[in-house]
């Protein structure tokens, strides 16, 4: 899943191809996608693109016109993603099979397409006079660029939970993901299952830090690459992220995995949990 470095660095490769231009077409092809009726897609075409924002996870094209300003906000979601076209294709997209969730044509010829792979369809496009009218929006946390060393402590004490979950949840930080929580817990030395209400303060100052500097190298990564090279710039990047069974790039221990029914993490146990193994069960009994 695109997560907050990514989705920056999309926000960034907007900005420099798209405001300025006039939306030309707008394309469904899969209506699912589509999580708001009125206005329409179709009402973003003759304006023009006067900005690109980032909210949380979330990409929003804003359009001006008529005195008013209308937004395409997205999330795309586990499997979804932006591919340019400096030259989009000719052939008129057609709601049906295609990972094509919806295209957008600007008037120099440019545009791009929202897709999505897999099965489990969540991709999700709104059209909106304003971001904010989007529920998972107005609900999203402090930015992680706002989040200081005070607010954090008040996040951590507010409600004892694991910290991977704290670090997860939008509504408390905006952006983080699974794989940069796995990659901050790995930096700040933090077990994936820590207790929020644990955290003493050389912890709470070691996951603060981890968080600033892990996700400000993350961006500046992001910065300036195509849409088509960041997920891979991405994988490149992870320290444990996605390396079970690989040695730790700081220790030289195997990195284990936990999985979920839908999801998992990985971590080092030389560096996070005082060389215990987490038991690879969901319902097990995990270490703090």
């Amino acid at each position: 899943m695109p997560e907050m470095p990514e989705v920056e660095g999309l926000a960034g490769f907007l900005r420099e191809r798209a405001v300025g231009r006039t939306v030309a077409a707008v394309e469904i092809g899969a209506i699912s996608a589509l999580k708001t009726f009125s206005p329409a897609p179709t009402d973003l075409v003759g304006r023009e693109v006067s900005a690109v924002a980032r909210h949380g996870k979330w990409l929003d094209v804003v359009t001006s016109g008529d005195g008013e300003a209308l937004h395409l906000v997205f999330h795309l979601a586990k499997a979804g993603w932006l591919r340019w076209y400096d030259t989009v294709p000719r052939t008129v997209l057609r709601p049906g099979r295609s990972p094509i969730a919806l295209r957008v044509r600007l008037d120099d010829g440019a545009g791009f397409d929202l897709t999505e792979a897999g099965t489990r369809k969540r991709l999700a496009v709104h059209v909106v006079p304003r971001a904010e009218a989007v529920e998972a929006i107005a609900t999203l946390g402090v930015e992680p660029a706002d989040l200081t060393p005070e607010r954090l402590r008040e996040l951590l004490t507010a409600r004892n939970q694991q910290v991977k979950g704290l670090l997860r949840d939008q509504s408390v930080i905006a952006g983080i993901g699974n794989a940069y929580s796995d990659e901050i817990l790995h930096a700040a030395r933090i077990s994936p299952f820590a207790l929020t209400r644990s955290f003493d303060d050389g912890t709470t100052t070691r996951l603060h830090e981890a968080i600033h500097e892990v996700l400000a190298s993350a961006v500046e990564q992001a910065s300036g690459k195509p849409a088509a090279e960041l997920k891979d710039s991405k994988r490149r990047s992870m320290r444990v992220h996605g390396r079970a069974g690989q040695a730790c790039p700081v220790c030289g221990d195997t990195v284990r995995e936990v999985s979920f029914a839908d999801s998992s993490l990985q971590y080092c146990p030389t560096c996070q949990t005082d060389g215990k193994v987490l038991a690879d069960r969901r319902m097990s009994k995990l270490l703090r």
